[in-house]
């Protein structure tokens, strides 16, 4: 073959969507590389499907090899999980699976048992519940494995409700049990469930997922809670380096961008990890980047932090110095997504904005669902999907 010729067919060749195969995307960094994502969407416009789901959820959408998976929970105080697989084009249901769980489900109303967002690589989806109940199916729906972690750590449990998500490295499945109980975080084996190592974590209450970084040379997992952050190999569990001096906050998750981690705490920290070159570093601090619920997004050397109030911030991140500001209607528990120069939020009421970031900054568009919306979008397959606690949302010009 010709170089011409491969040439000719590189440019030819349509562009691949990406994957959702965790909280926030990959990476869970909140960005997304789809392109022609819709501005005015809802019920009269740009709707590919909307689909009725069984019982609630806060969990996100996650999408692998055309298939979008997705948990609830139902029945006498929530104790019916499920699990969801949808064909990604055109919403039709592909199979559900359902769980008992093995501990009270006692929450506060605002969230429920199916919080944690899934995991998935395609070949395989991880459904961890508020429960601590953790399953593997393949796509076909076939079980590969099952574990009861409250079996296995009976004083495990919060009374306000579990939410933080598993994510998948490699061939292991991290999962940050931080509660009033035993708290642990821990390596399971993909392929078994067991665990292949296992910490000791702080007895608070926290909703942080964890965030799997390369530094260093290795895969590292930074694990947040209100007391400290700790870094850990993610193949073994040994820690590699950890900030002990410093208060986070519990909700948001943390965020990394060229080498640097930025996270919310008593103040909104740039962190540099620890390494065998020297200990973490704090770059900068600032109280100007408020978030509340919604965790942070780092792209091009500007970080930008929605508050639960509904002001959007953005800031430089070589030094913190606050660039610019915006106020929009409503309170936020989801976290925003960036696609390109706009970034799409969401408020607890349903209302969709779509805020233009660069050359200017302007709202593109608000799009009134009328539902309540605490999971965050996700993008792929050129379309835009929102759950509710009644509805799986996909917008989008209609799929070829």
């Amino acid at each position: 073959m010709t170089r011409s010729l491969v040439l000719l067919l590189a440019v030819a060749a349509p562009a691949l969507a990406q994957d959702v195969p965790q909280f926030r995307g990959v990476g869970g960094l909140g960005i997304t590389k789809e392109t022609g994502l819709p501005v005015n969407f809802g019920e009269k416009e740009n709707l590919r499907y909307k689909v009725p789901l069984t019982g609630r959820g806060l969990s996100n959408p996650v999408i692998a090899d055309g298939r979008l998976y997705l948990t609830a929970c139902s029945g006498y105080q929530e104790k019916q999980l499920h699990v969801f697989c949808f064909d990604v084009k055109d919403g039709k249901q592909l199979w559900e699976r359902k769980i008992a769980a093995t501990s009270p489900t006692l929450c506060h109303p605002k969230t429920n048992m199916a919080a944690p967002t899934p995991a998935t690589d395609g070949k395989f989806v991880y459904a961890l519940f508020a429960t601590n109940d953790v399953a593997c199916f393949d796509r076909d729906g076939n079980l590969q494995w099952y574990r009861s972690l409250v079996s296995d750590y009976p004083t495990v449990g919060n009374y306000v409700g579990m939410a933080a998500s598993p994510v998948l490295v490699k061939d292991i499945l991290v999962v940050d049990i931080v509660n009033n109980g035993e708290s642990f975080a821990a390596g399971l084996d993909a392929k078994t469930g067991e665990n292949r190592w296992r910490v000791d974590r702080p007895k608070q209450i926290n909703w942080v997922t964890p965030l799997v970084i390369r530094n260093d040379g290795k895969d590292e997992v930074v694990l947040q809670a209100g007391e400290g952050m700790l870094a850990v190999d993610a193949a073994t569990g040994k820690e590699r380096w950890s900030v002990t001096d410093k208060q986070f906050l519990t909700m948001p998750s943390p965020t990394y961008g060229d080498g640097v981690i930025y996270t919310p705490g008593e103040k909104f920290f740039a962190l540099s990890p620890g390494s065998s070159k020297g200990n973490p570093e704090v770059l900068w601090q600032t109280n100007k980047l408020p978030t509340g619920y919604c965790s942070p997004i780092y792209q091009a050397g500007k970080v930008y932090a929605m508050s639960s109030r509904g002001v959007l911030n953005c800031a430089d991140a070589k030094n913190g110095k606050p660039l610019w500001d915006m106020r929009l209607q409503g309170n936020f528990a989801a976290s925003p997504l960036l696609a390109g120069n706009r970034l799409y939020v969401v408020s607890e009421d349903g209302q969709a904005s779509v805020v233009e970031i660069a050359p200017e900054q302007k709202i593109l568009a608000t799009n009134f669902l009328k539902d309540t919306i605490l999971a965050s979008p996700v993008a792929a397959n050129g379309a835009l999907f929102l759950r509710s606690d009644k509805y799986l949302y996909c917008f989008g010009a209609k799929a070829k």
